[in-house]
């Protein structure tokens, strides 16, 4: 059951790692102002790269979090 944990562990940040590095800046620049606005506050944002790391970001902090607590109960 510890192994179980510590793959989950391993793998969820490495998963967290590169969707933070895979993500633009805030400041991406005025580009992103004009062409990226429909994709910012639009409704297919979900579908997007960044809609999709955001997700997988949340996510694997999410179970990164939850694995660290059950291996120090353990």
């Amino acid at each position: 059951m510890d192994v179980f944990f510590r793959i989950i562990l391993i793998i969820a940040s490495l998963v967290l790692i590169a969707s933070i590095l895979l993500q633009s800046g805030k400041s991406a620049g005025m580009g992103e102002i004009a062409g990226g606005a429909e994709s910012i506050w639009g409704k297919n944002k979900s579908r997007s790269f960044e809609g999709k790391l955001e997700k997988a970001t949340t996510v694997s902090a999410i179970i990164f979090v939850i694995a660290s607590l059950i291996l120090t109960a353990i």
